[in-house]
């Protein structure tokens, strides 16, 4: 019995490095100055097409993930202003972002009913997946240690998010 433990122990000592090894990202981290302004475009995004969805869906899922979206938003926003503050490190846009966001807030804010619900759930699946991307990226590659704690704290947010995005918008 004992050796029969001990070659378990063995094997799951062998086979924890693979187990347990650092997912890797296939993006690579945006400069510093410019994953504030991505983080900040995710921030914005997400109070504003929250808000616009309480307001026109009658969708409980949907609205579930909005006033979930917006206290997230909220506090991710302020652990972003004091992370920022820490690493000294100035706001510049994100192009890619931030055009992105205001795109997608264009068709939402023309939209109403069944049809928003379904092209909200679309958009939080499109930011998400790219959020959780960067959050990741930065989080094991960004240069300032204090934005990279600030990923390593979002990250599982946006990871969850991301999950139940995928639920409203169809199981994608």
């Amino acid at each position: 019995m004992k050796a029969l433990a001990r070659r378990f122990f063995l094997f799951a000592l062998a086979a924890a490095p693979t187990t347990f090894a650092a997912r890797t990202w296939a993006q690579d981290a945006l400069p510093d100055a410019r994953f504030v302004g991505f983080a900040q475009a995710v921030n914005d995004f997400e109070l504003a097409s929250g808000n616009l969805a309480l307001a026109r869906s009658a969708n409980e899922n949907i609205r579930g993930y909005a006033s979930r979206a917006i206290a997230e938003a909220n506090n991710d926003a302020q652990s972003l202003s004091r992370s920022r503050s820490e690493a000294g490190v100035s706001y510049a846009p994100d192009g890619s972002m931030g055009q992105k966001t205001a795109s997608l807030m264009a068709q939402l804010n023309a939209l109403q009913g069944a049809v928003f619900d379904t092209a909200f759930a679309n958009a939080q699946l499109s930011v998400m997946t790219d959020a959780e991307a960067q959050y990741g990226a930065y989080s094991q590659s960004g240069k300032s240690g204090p934005l990279r704690r600030y990923a390593q704290l979002i990250l599982p947010k946006a990871q969850m998010q991301l999950e139940y995005a995928r639920r409203i918008a169809g199981g994608r």
